[in-house]
């Protein structure tokens, strides 16, 4: 399916029994692979009200954020992302996004 039809898919499903947090999560990154990073980081806030423990949505929420060059924000995701991966025993989702923020922090410093 054509990225831009999926995303037509998944709009259509907005608001209806099936919207949701993976829903969302699911438009989000479909919205951040066609470079609509504002519209993502929308949408992933959007999945994370609807389930605010689901750490790869906070992963994607901080990529998102800083392909819209929300700096902050992404680093704000990350960290919220850590606590929420690491309540639930998700290590590899936590250390990933300690990966980013370090990579982040570094070059924020340099």
């Amino acid at each position: 399916m054509h990225l831009g039809t999926r995303i037509d898919a998944l709009r259509a499903q907005l608001g209806g029994p099936r919207d949701g947090a993976l829903l969302r999560y699911s438009l989000g990154g479909a919205l951040l692979d066609e470079g609509e990073a504002a519209e993502a980081a929308a949408q992933l806030r959007a999945a994370l009200d609807f389930d605010p423990r689901y750490s790869a949505a906070w992963k994607l929420l901080g990529k998102a954020s800083l392909a819209g060059g929300e700096v902050e924000a992404a680093a704000s995701a990350w960290r919220q992302g850590i606590a929420v991966a690491e309540a639930a025993g998700d290590v590899q989702a936590a250390r990933e996004m300690r990966v980013f923020l370090k990579r982040l922090d570094a070059g924020d410093s340099g």
